[in-house]
Formats: C-alpha cells, sequence, structure tokens
C-alpha cells in the first residue's frame, strides 16, 4: 500500500529490457548511438514536430532548469507559480543555471489565471534597466496540486505571453497523465497550443531516471547542447538513456500506463468518497489526490503498514482531527492493493 509517490514506484520491464537489450557490444557516445535516433524520431512523430530537437537528461530539475537557461537570459525573470516546483522543489536549480534570473511568482496556488500573469509582467517596467527584465513564463501539467489545465487554458496563457513576446516552457514530469485525462494529442497540448519547450517526463511513469527536453523551435538546439555540456549533464554511456526512453516510447507504452496510473487514482477516489470522515481538497484529475481524513483514521492506516504523504503530525489528543494527505498512484498500483488500503481507512 504505498502511495508516496509515482517517484517511488518501480522500472517498468519494457524500459529495463530495452536497457539490457543496449548493453550489448558497443555504440557510439555521448547521444550519438543509434537509440537516440530512433527516440528522436518517435518524439517528433508523436508531437507532431518533425523539425523539434529533442535531448535527453536524468533528471527533472536538469531538464526544467536546462531548458529555462535556455530560454532566459540572467537579467531576465521567470513567471511560474508559488507552487511550481521550479520554486519549491529544486534549491534554485533555475537560477543557478541561468546564470541568476529570478523567480517571479504569479497568484497564489498551483495554477496562474492570465489576469494574475498579465498583472505581475506588467508589475515589471519593460525596458527599466534597473530592474528584472520580463522572461519566460513556465507552467507545470499536471500541477503539483493535481490539477490539469484544459486545451483553452494553455491557449489562453500562452496567447498572452506572446503579446509580450516571451516564451513558454512546460514542466511535464506528469505529461503522460495530464494527457490521459485530456484525451488529446501530444501536439495539441504542446506547441499548437503555444508551448515553446517542454520538459517530457518518463521517471515518474515507469523509467529508471530519463527526461526528455523537447524544443520545437530548433534554434534553441545548439545553445541547449552547449548549457547541457557544460552544466555536466551529457552522459558519456547515453545510450543507457536512450534506452530507457525508447523501452517507454515504443508501441505508445507511455500512453498506457499513465492511463493505467489515472484509472487506480480513480479508483481510490471514488473509494475515498465511502470513508467517513473523508474530505477532498480539490477533484482528483490525474493521479494525484489531496485530502484529509480523521487522525485516527490515519493512525489505522500507518499501523497497517500504509504509505503515503501526511502533511501533519500524526500525534495528537484528537482522534477526530482532520489531517491532510497526498496520495500518488503509478502504473503498477493494483486494485487488489487499493480495496486493502480502502478497507483499513473505512475501519
Amino acid at each position: 500500500m504505498y502511495f508516496a509517490s509515482d517517484n517511488t514506484g518501480p522500472a517498468l520491464p519494457a524500459v529495463l529490457k530495452a536497457v539490457t537489450e543496449a548493453n550489448t557490444g558497443y555504440q557510439p557516445s555521448y547521444g550519438e548511438d543509434q537509440m537516440m535516433a530512433e527516440v528522436r524520431s518517435l518524439i517528433r512523430s508523436a508531437f507532431e514536430a518533425p523539425d523539434a530537437a529533442v535531448y535527453l537528461v536524468a533528471t527533472g530539475t536538469a531538464a526544467n532548469a536546462l531548458a529555462l537557461s535556455t530560454l532566459a537570459h540572467p537579467w531576465q525573470t521567470i513567471f511560474c507559480t508559488p507552487l511550481a516546483h521550479v520554486h519549491t522543489d529544486e534549491c534554485h536549480a533555475p537560477e543557478f543555471f541561468t546564470g541568476g534570473a529570478k523567480l517571479s511568482l504569479v497568484g497564489e496556488s498551483d495554477r496562474m489565471t492570465p489576469e494574475q500573469l498579465a498583472a505581475r509582467i506588467e508589475s515589471w517596467t519593460y525596458g527599466d534597466v534597473h530592474v528584472s527584465q520580463r522572461g519566460p513564463v513556465s507552467i507545470t501539467q499536471v500541477t503539483e496540486m493535481g490539477h490539469v489545465y484544459s486545451l483553452n487554458e494553455i491557449n489562453t496563457l500562452t496567447s498572452l505571453a506572446k503579446t509580450y513576446r516571451l516564451p513558454v516552457h512546460m514542466d511535464g514530469a506528469r505529461f503522460a497523465n495530464a494527457l490521459a485525462a485530456l484525451d488529446c494529442t501530444p501536439a495539441e497540448m504542446t506547441w499548437r497550443a503555444g508551448i515553446d519547450v517542454l520538459s517530457f517526463g518518463g521517471t515518474k511513469n515507469g523509467c529508471m531516471g530519463v527526461e526528455a527536453v523537447v524544443f520545437f523551435d530548433p534554434k534553441h538546439a545548439w545553445e541547449f547542447e552547449l548549457r547541457r555540456k557544460r552544466a555536466a549533464h551529457l552522459f558519456s554511456k547515453h545510450r543507457y538513456l536512450s534506452a530507457q526512453m525508447l523501452g517507454y516510447l515504443r508501441d505508445g507504452l507511455w500512453r498506457e500506463t499513465a492511463k493505467t496510473a489515472n484509472a487506480a487514482c480513480a479508483r481510490l477516489t471514488a473509494g475515498l468518497r465511502e470513508v467517513p470522515g473523508a474530505e477532498f481538497q480539490n477533484d482528483p484529475q490525474a493521479n494525484m489526490i489531496f485530502a484529509t481524513l480523521p487522525r485516527a483514521t490515519h493512525q489505522r492506516l500507518h499501523d497497517a503498514g500504509a504509505a503515503y504523504g501526511l502533511m501533519a503530525p500524526l500525534k495528537g489528543d484528537d482522534p477526530a482531527e482532520a489531517l491532510p494527505m497526498r496520495l500518488v498512484c503509478d502504473w503498477s498500483m493494483t486494485d487488489a492493493l487499493i480495496d486493502q488500503f480502502l478497507e483499513i481507512a473505512k475501519g
């Protein structure tokens, strides 16, 4: 009963098999391996973007920070929400790799609105040498609170950014889960909606440790290559990154695993609605749940070995006090484990 994070789940058998198959003979290094050429072709095909520049790195932090460093000058500011992973979970990596660009927080939650974005952009006077200059916009899909921007919402935000001539980055650590939730094409959720660069997640959805950075305008390719090398994120034995991504992409596996994770979350959500005292902080849209349960219920679950994100001290005097939690389902979650969790929660 492990709902702590999709980071903690196992790797897909197809990914492990691909890595094993790659571990034979010799391959050119530093991304010149034949598997990378196939990865590039598959991503371009999936995104209907034949000219896209595609690169692999090992972590989401590297993907986000290097992508943003390619879009932002050191004297600019990057617009993101207060809960954005680039702000709360990356130890100033975007600021470091951009050479000093700061983050400007938009709104007060995990999603920004056009009105909030416009107000924040306007708060920096264009052309004033004494202040930060306006830089890229970064949005997260799925958001850090489990929300999914609709295609219309993405289009509206990117259109606004374009009026200020600002590029837009998408942190897609859970991109596949959002795609499954919206039942749309990768192109519709990215370049057709105005996204300039995507951090395309693999690790949370069944890879060992690989993320892709996809520039829909190849003009950024050479600068990204230099930044990746300078940041020590260009792997010598790159074929093992390529193999992971290849196993993930082949036959649309990445989309099927996301559907599986989302379906598991939907089953867990339906069951939690029947648990006494359960309250949802928002309506789950992909593979994450944010809700509260009474302390006594949490105690039963913890005593039974359930693992999940508990966002308040378990110890306390009031057994009825509502304590917040985060539950995440990955591709490997089974109906049996979900039902066991729910049975214990119901008491």
